[in-house]
């Protein structure tokens, strides 16, 4: 979410003197905005009446450091739940001040804007590699709105490939609408039906199904694998899942980081924020989602490696499917190569 993107860049330099009535005051808000907005609201129970408890310790009392106190509430947090996305943050700087707490301001939107165009909406590096296969990193799915060029312009130029090898290993995650969009270049035009949402605030479930329109090619049949590792996190562990689930593509290197409740960052005090999770994923298929075990690939191999065996697998595909002893041979002298690292 753009809150994210920019609330590191934000922090005015003013350092905290950590009082009781500052910790305090922290805590109440995040009771207030957990029992609010947090997707278990059960569970949002539960950590209260530990914080509570905590509070009246000696331990409490003695915290005067902001990192340490962090800590100790995250521990206490994660003893009554495994949410990934769900922790609370310290900052020594300022925070950008908010009119709403969960919404952020005209100043971190424009900065976050400014970032994503920057970093070309998270897009490292498209390829034709040798043996005709496609390849396509980025490290963020932003809203279509920033992600829709850069998306255009690679499918674009990899039109013609045989094979598609989309590296997640290093994708944080970020706007199930961003997900959606990338997804729908590995369909046909018939909405394909890839994902759910449960908001708790709104109490609502929200669809995600593929776009019957996208500007580019399509890619609906063409051989796909996705490369993730455990930094592969949030809505490209949802990506690595939707196809995985829609047996659209092959998932490659090791268990994902294990989030799947989408949230952002509530503005608690100057000095404090929490990443509340307000939904939950629910894959139409498999009725359940990836919290807490991550996206178990169907391939296990080492991140490090999956690029170069990924590679060989595509081209060996080609190979089989090849009806001219020529193109066979082609392949095969390319397979060699790339195998010997050429």
């Amino acid at each position: 979410m753009l809150a994210n993107f920019a609330l590191s860049l934000l922090l005015s330099p003013q350092a905290l003197t950590l009082t009781s009535q500052i910790k305090d005051e922290t805590l109440g808000v995040l009771f207030k905005e957990m029992e609010a907005r947090y997707v278990m609201p059960e569970i949002s129970k539960k950590i209260e009446a530990e914080l509570r408890t905590w509070m009246k310790s000696k331990e409490y009392g003695d915290l005067t450091d902001g990192g340490s106190f962090a800590s100790k509430v995250n521990e206490i947090i994660k003893g009554q739940v495994t949410d990934a996305h769900l922790r609370f943050r310290f900052h020594a700087g300022v925070l950008p001040a908010r009119q709403n707490r969960a919404e952020s301001s005209p100043e971190e939107i424009k900065r976050a804007e400014e970032e994503t165009r920057f970093t070309n909406a998270g897009f490292q590096k498209v390829e034709r590699m040798r043996g005709n296969v496609g390849y396509i990193a980025f490290n963020g799915f932003a809203s279509p709105e920033y992600m829709a060029r850069p998306v255009q312009g690679a499918m674009t130029f990899l039109e013609n490939v045989d094979a598609m090898i989309v590296d997640l290993r290093g994708n944080g995650g970020g706007d199930p609408a961003g997900v959606r969009l990338f997804c729908s270049y590995f369909f046909e035009s018939k909405p394909v039906l890839l994902n759910t949402i449960y908001f708790r605030p709104s109490n609502s479930t929200r669809e995600f199904w593929t776009l019957e329109k996208v500007a580019g090619p399509r890619f609906p049949s063409v051989p796909l694998f996705v490369l993730v590792s455990k930094r592969t996190g949030s809505g490209a562990e949802e990506c690595a899942y939707n196809f995985q689930q829609l047996k659209r593509g092959t998932i490659i290197g090791e268990p994902t980081w294990g989030g799947a409740n989408p949230g952002g960052v509530v503005r608690l005090g100057d000095h404090f924020s929490c990443f509340i999770p307000v939904g939950r994923a629910i894959n139409p298929y498999s009725k359940t989602n990836w919290e807490g075990k991550g996206v178990q690939p169907d391939i296990a191999i080492k991140p490090e490696e999956s690029l170069k065996h990924t590679q060989l697998l595509a081209i060996k595909g080609m190979m089989e499917k090849a009806t001219s002893p020529e193109k066979k041979a082609d392949l095969q002298g390319i397979y060699d190569e790339v195998e010997k690292g050429g």
